[in-house]
């Protein structure tokens, strides 16, 4: 579903120009990776003070908490209150008091040093999706329970070749994700060093970050008790209503693009234009390519480069979108207005080739491994392997520094994601096909309806117990969950 557009250069106003289309544009599934990069200065946000042509206020950059001297000291505070939710006052579950809560900054190597506060009435905790850290306390710990009024000290260093780009923070609490995350409990994390990659007439280009929030309201509150994914949904981007994103013509911009919602999908577009992909998942792709829609489930990310056309405006929009038969229809819904306004600029050549990428199609694999999405009838419990999620249980155990392949088959009649923990993992195939070249890296993919997707994953750096997981926050909390236990040494030993 791919609408063609009813506007042309001009009326639009935006122009996204072709660097290289090597395969992937208009796909729906999704993928990540990318190299250490020097260590950038923090880029302040891009706000303009007026709103310029168009209906809504100008988008705001989320404030940042940004690393310093190789550490960011950052303080989370978990509370209830009425806030700014679009253009509405209500009560949701805020991060520091807002809805849209501060961005954390870092840089490959930096140490993190985070306390956690709950002054809410459930436990709760802090999982730093896409992040390669930890999954042992005090680092990314989902198993952990902060209980109401108390604090958790989050201590972990981010190794130097982390890949940069976009991730983001949210609940990971045991049974309340959905909950948690649609109140209001997501913000965007930023690991610089995607600049290093840009030739030097892009590297001082404006950046955005584009955050994707949703909500639905009982009274004055954000909804957080019984979710129907279906039931109609109050989009925000940095949760505003409709805002003004402004460019010049022919500017370059870098749009961070991160679905931080619970459940719902988002197929992005600008009609007759097309977005330039250099980062998916915090991971840089080996070949910039084009795309005339995105398609991002919640939990995905892209960064994208943006170029300015003639004067004008075009919406920004999520285009109608279907998961199946058993699953949602969405609707079409203009999230922004995008302007082109201002004097012009001679727009900058955009790069074909992006960052290397490893190739694991040539591995040795110590292990495969099917991973099998069912659900009952009424769509209310969701399996892996025909089991509920048990966080006593380890459904598998893989072997540190070893290449294992998975296949994930989800025999419903609905989509559904699947994320992991600790480390990315590089796409091999959808339905059977190529995912194509450029060796596609992600942290969460989208899984058709009946279909199946093959991922190759090497386990780095890092033991301990994590998951796995449809990031359908919904799913997730009815048993669409399983325990990876990553152990020294192969799996194999461990088993015996």
């Amino acid at each position: 579903m791919r609408p063609s557009s009813s506007l042309s250069l001009l009326a639009a106003g935006l122009v996204f120009i072709t660097a290289a289309a090597t395969g992937g544009a208009g796909t729906s599934w999704a993928v990540q990776s990318v190299r250490p990069a020097a260590p950038p200065s923090a880029d302040p946000p891009h706000s303009p003070a007026a709103s310029p042509a168009g209906t809504g206020r100008p988008l705001q950059d989320p404030p940042q908490l940004v690393s310093h001297d190789g550490v960011l000291k950052a303080r989370i505070t978990v509370s209830r209150r009425k806030v700014a939710v679009g253009d509405s006052e209500l009560f949701a579950l805020t991060y520091n008091g807002s809805y849209m809560p501060p961005t954390l900054r870092i840089r490959p190597g930096d140490r993190v040093e985070l306390d956690m506060v709950n002054e809410w009435t459930e436990d709760t905790n802090l999982h730093v999706h896409g992040l390669h850290v930890s999954p042992e306390s005090p680092s990314d710990d989902i198993f952990i329970e902060i209980k109401p009024g108390g604090t958790f000290h989050y201590s972990y260093r981010i190794p130097h070749d982390i890949t940069p780009g976009t991730y983001w923070y949210h609940s990971h609490a045991d049974m309340r994700s959905a909950s948690q995350v649609a109140g209001g409990e997501s913000g965007i994390i930023i690991v610089d060093g995607l600049r290093e990659y840009l030739p030097h007439p892009l590297k001082d280009i404006t950046e955005r970050v584009i955050a994707l929030k949703d909500d639905q309201t009982e009274g004055d509150s954000v909804k957080i008790e019984n979710l129907s994914i279906g039931a109609p949904t109050n989009r925000t981007i940095n949760g505003q209503q409709k805002p003004v994103i402004s460019i010049g013509p022919g500017e370059t911009q870098l749009w961070r693009l991160a679905n931080i919602g619970a459940n719902i999908y988002y197929e992005l577009h600008l009609p007759g234009r097309q977005f330039h992909v250099i980062a998916q998942d915090g991971y840089p792709v080996e070949h910039v390519y084009s795309a005339d829609s995105l398609v991002v489930p919640a939990g995905a990310r892209f960064d994208v480069l943006v170029q300015g056309g003639s004067p004008g405006q075009a919406p920004l929009q999520t285009l109608a979108y279907d998961t199946g038969p058993a699953g949602n229809q969405f609707p079409q819904v203009d999230l922004a207005t995008v302007v082109t306004e201002g004097s012009p600029v001679q727009p900058e050549r955009l790069p074909d080739r992006f960052a290397p990428n490893e190739d694991l199609s040539g591995a040795a694999v110590a292990a495969r491994h099917d991973i099998v999405y069912t659900e009952n009838t009424a769509g209310t419990e969701f399996y892996i392997n025909g089991r509920k999620f048990d966080p006593n249980r380890v459904d598998i155990t893989s072997g540190l520094n070893t290449v294992e392949e998975w296949t994930v088959v989800n025999n419903t009649g609905e989509e559904h994601s699947f994320h992991v923990h600790t480390n990315q993992f590089q796409l091999m195939s959808v339905n059977g096909r190529p995912t194509g070249s450029g060796h596609r890296w992600y942290d969460t993919i989208n899984v058709p309806a009946g279909g199946n997707a093959v991922l190759r994953i090497r386990f780095a750096d890092f033991t301990g117990r994590t998951v796995l997981h449809c990031h359908i926050l919904n799913h997730e909390d009815n048993g669409m969950m399983a325990v990876l236990d990553i152990v020294p040494g192969s799996a194999t030993e461990q088993r015996r």
